[in-house]
């Protein structure tokens, strides 16, 4: 185009204050005040109210009140957003009310460690306000970081798991477990982590390698076996077991065997080794055993009832049955300590064993034990193995590496220990089928999450939901004083509630039991009317499930939410108890779609870690790129698989976004001066190519919509910034870049194409508000006004499809893929031509389609159009003698036209603008006043 100002200011140059460089990390801040200072988010809740659009309701799960937010986090935040701000845009009253998790052991033991000896000197009220100050801290800076991702929702209203009438609404909840009889307090065996000195449920625990002692041990039978097995006349005969815990030797009660698999006796060297069949080579290998011989063989069943005498107590081991013994390892004999494992603990109960635990909360033997009271589990175990070598007990010891389940905090080894505990029966009232049968009703995203939390339901044990720490809803159970019998029901349950709801749960600590018994109360045991308050708390997983609650809190809020968002993690954590939750408390799922996301690695796919040093920041990132790079990476990535992050990524991000924001700009500048009321062509009127992108841009605009919709963000931005590369940059724009800057300024090829471009990037806009949501609305307020605009992007609906081929139908468009497919031949020959020298740019070239028969009249009939598609100054068409297609290039005729560049025989030959073509002329003639 021109460069001579004189002849410059004859074009229509693009003109736009939407800046090139975008300055995220200083301008973001900015639209966040504007926001908040115009209450946005109230302003789309309240158009979308007024206009009658149905409820869309994204739950928000809980982060818990501590530290800052990670990548991880950021990235859950975001994926909300999008699905909260396009279900919006998708004519849905859409609210998002965010929530914290107060309450629990990681809180408690960061303001332990921050008093440390000047907690001995505080009641409990007053570290639990430490605590309380501490969660209401780290609320603050979160809430903070999230707004700054440009998350929109109620951040001066969220709710708190430790406010008030929170915390009554969890004691509700659990009244109704009270009610249909699924609560229990009783004596089994639950994961204890000696560290955190409470107990913990299924979904506290991780799964981590641990290298453990590995021991073959042997309890001398005390029974007479002869009767059943005469070849052990006069034979000295061993139950041989193997365990990697010999800590719990000392509460072994019994030795289980499988009723169906053979076991032998087994002649060793003169002593007899009973084991199962199957295992004796292995054995006799691991122990060296030259050549065991059989002097018996028997089924399982058959060992019921015998005793042995424990290796270095003096009492007796009972031979039990049970089902869950395999021969994958050990010997087929199974050491069992009810109070030291689930399925151990079942067999106890089966068979009236007591559920023995000498360990202490700990986890140090206690005073009963002998040789080793007072000593750590894990201390213990040495001194255990060792004794048992100088007593001959002890047959072989190694070490083994397995996976050991770790407290999900402290990230210490927990232990199996038998407590008393209150319970949620899964079993009783049918809660575990129910709830299977509410997870075959949810949309699981993606579909393999139906089949990991039924399998997890399925297996799970009954609900430990009390813990034995102060921060969090005190459970509230009394213990009689006349008779110790526990005192909870539905009733206490609720009257509770409604303290807590007046004064907070701090109320427990403060009052007197008498003062929070229901009036006139008894014990159900013996009548008696005086108590003591139990001083356990509940299951934070209760608490953080029990979150349900708070969906109807707003108007037009109904339960069950539509959709809840977390990490594959909570399949077993949030998903879990929530839906255990609903099923108990209303009868069914909490929610109707349950979506879970990876987690964040770096770019070489390892987990994220301070301690290698590969961890990166959200706060770096937004310093450096903005936080529109992290919603773009959150929407570039597919969030159901692990996500890859690091500064190699980010680059290839800020490039991505830069390729967006500059085509926007471009549009921007295009449309300065239109008026779409007053400048739009109408559909019947826009010229082929324009008609053509529009159409183009409505498959993308469906495609887009339907991703939306089905929480798909990944194709969305592959699908936009495929159309705005490929088809506008690399082609449209580049082609009708004439027609906008040289035609004349009202004239139907430029309003033509004007139209085009303002269509395209409106709806753009409008489609990527939901992801880039910083840009999209700064380039709205740039967008020429229309017709309803509304003054955020945010209060707008995604565009409705609109045919833009009308009467012409699917000929058009093949029509224009024929054109298409010539451009590409002729771009390939025009190459060739600049390889050779002959041209320099593609305007000093002119085209010659020979073409046969059949695409003669074709070409010939859109010749006009031809040149301006080619990008070249001529193109003629003639017949050609064979079938195939034959193009020419030659040096363009004539002169160069210092306004448009395109080469004319004009050039030169008007007295007026002798260095103009004629259509440059006739332009600048009709545009002076």
């Amino acid at each position: 185009m021109a460069d001579k100002p004189d002849v410059k200011h004859t074009l229509n140059l693009p003109r736009t204050d939407f800046a090139m460089k975008a300055h995220l990390a200083q301008k973001e801040p900015e639209a966040i005040h504007k926001w908040e200072s115009g209450r946005l988010y109230e302003r789309i809740l309240e158009k979308r109210a007024a206009d009658g659009r149905p409820p869309f309701i994204l739950h928000d799960g809980p982060p818990y009140a501590n530290g800052h937010i990670h990548l991880g986090t950021a990235l859950n935040k975001v994926l909300k957003d999008f699905i909260v701000k396009s279900r919006s845009m998708l004519g849905h009253y859409a609210p998002y009310v965010p929530g914290w998790d107060c309450h629990g052991l990681p809180i408690e033991i960061h303001v332990d460690k921050h008093l440390a000896e000047k907690k001995k000197g505080m009641s409990v009220t007053e570290v639990r306000e430490e605590c309380r100050k501490y969660a209401e801290r780290f609320i603050g800076i979160q809430r903070e970081e999230f707004k700054r991702l440009g998350v929109l929702g109620a951040w001066a209203t969220p709710y708190l798991t430790m406010h008030p009438a929170y915390e009554a609404k969890v004691l509700e909840y659990l009244a109704a477990f009270f009610e249909n009889g699924e609560v229990y307090k009783g004596k089994r065996p639950v994961h204890w982590c000696i560290s955190c000195r409470t107990a913990l449920a299924e979904a506290e625990i991780e799964y981590k390698d641990k290298t453990s002692p590995s021991v073959y041990v042997r309890f001398p039978v005390v029974s007479d076996l002869v009767a059943k097995f005469p070849a052990l006349r006069g034979r000295k005969a061993y139950v041989l077991i193997w365990t990697t815990t010999p800590w719990t030797l000392p509460a072994n009660m019994a030795i289980a065997f499988h009723p169906e698999h053979e076991y032998v006796a087994a002649d060793v060297g003169g002593e007899v080794y009973i084991l199962a069949k199957r295992l004796l080579p292995v054995v006799a290998e691991e122990l060296g055993w030259p050549s065991p011989k059989a002097l018996a063989a028997f089924a399982g069943r058959e060992l019921e009832g015998f005793k042995a005498r424990h290796p270095f107590i003096d009492r007796e081991s009972l031979f039990v049955l049970a089902e869950y013994v395999t021969l994958d390892d050990g010997t087929g004999a199974v050491h069992t300590a009810p109070g030291h494992g689930h399925d151990d603990y079942l067999t106890g109960v089966s068979y009236g064993i007591d559920i023995y635990t000498p360990v202490d909360d700990d986890g140090r033997f206690t005073p009963e034990v002998p040789r080793y009271a007072g000593l750590q589990v894990f201390e213990a175990n040495p001194r255990i193995t060792a004794d048992m070598k100088k007593d001959g007990a002890l047959l072989k010891e190694t070490e083994i590496a397995h996976s050991y389940p770790h407290c999900w905090r402290c990230k210490k080894p927990v232990i199996f220990r038998a407590t008393e505990q209150w319970f949620i029966s899964m079993d009783k009232n049918g809660l575990r089928a129910k709830s299977r049968e509410a997870i075959a009703g949810v949309q699981w995203v993606p579909e393999w999450g139906r089949e990991r939390i039924d399998g997890m339901v399925a297996g799970r044990p009954d609900w430990c939901v009390s813990r034995q720490r102060s921060w969090g809803v005190p459970i509230p159970a009394f213990k009689c004083k006349a008779c110790g019998a526990p005192f909870a029901d539905a009733g206490v349950a609720r009257h509770v509630a409604g303290v807590f709801a007046a004064e907070g749960s701090n109320a427990w600590f403060t009052r007197a039991a008498a003062a929070l018994v229901p009036p006139g109360a008894s014990c159900p045991a013996c009548g008696g009317k005086e108590f003591d308050k139990e001083f356990n708390i509940l299951d934070v997983w209760f608490e953080s499930g029990a979150s349900q609650n708070v969906i109807t809190r707003e108007a037009g809020h109904s339960w069950p939410a539509d959709i809840y968002i977390e990490g594959h993690d909570q399949h077993r954590g949030w998903f879990n108890s929530s839906l255990l939750i609903g099923v108990g408390v209303k009868g069914g799922s909490p929610f109707r779609t349950c979506i879970t996301h990876g987690f964040v690695l770096d770019e070489q796919g390892k987990a994220m870690s301070k301690s290698q040093g590969n961890v990166i920041e959200p706060g770096e990132v937004i310093k450096r790129s903005g936080a529109e790079i992290i919603r773009l990476w959150a929407a570039m990535l597919n969030y159901k698989e692990d996500a890859r992050f690091g500064t190699e990524i980010e680059q290839r991000l800020v490039e991505a976004y830069r390729k967006l924001r500059n085509t926007w700009r471009f549009l921007l500048g295009n449309v300065s001066d239109f008026e779409p009321g007053r400048d739009a062509v109408a559909a019947a009127n826009l010229l082929d190519l324009d008609r053509w992108i529009l159409h183009r841009f409505e498959q993308v605009r469906g495609r887009v919509v339907r991703s939306y919709e089905a929480y798909e963000f990944h194709p969305i931005l592959h699908d936009v910034l495929d159309f705005f590369t490929v088809d506008l940059s690399a082609f449209y724009l580049d082609v009708v870049k004439d027609r906008a800057y040289c035609s004349g300024k009202t004239s139907l090829e430029r309003r033509s194409a004007q139209t085009a471009m303002f269509v395209i990037l409106r709806d753009s806009l409008l489609l990527m508000a939901p992801i880039l949501s910083f840009t999209a609305d700064e380039a709205w307020a740039h967008v020429p006004g229309f017709p309803g605009k509304d003054d955020s992007v945010h209060l707008g609906e995604f565009p409705k499809a609109q045919d833009w081929l009308g009467t012409r139908g699917a000929g058009f468009v093949e029509d224009m893929e024929r054109l298409l497919a010539v451009r590409e031949k002729v771009l390939k020959e025009l190459e060739k031509a600049r390889e050779a020298k002959l041209i320099g740019n593609a305007l000093e070239a002119a085209v010659t389609l020979k073409a046969p028969a059949t695409d003669t009249g074709f070409l010939a009939a859109r010749k006009e159009d031809l040149a301006a598609l080619f990008i070249v100054s001529a193109v003629s068409v003639e017949k050609a003698a064979g079938d195939d297609l034959v193009i020419e290039v030659a040096k363009a005729p004539g002169g160069k036209c210092e306004r448009c560049w395109n080469f004319s025989t004009y050039v030169g030959t008007s007295p007026d603008h002798p260095t103009f073509c004629a259509r440059c002329e006739k332009v600048v003639k009709a545009a002076r006043p």
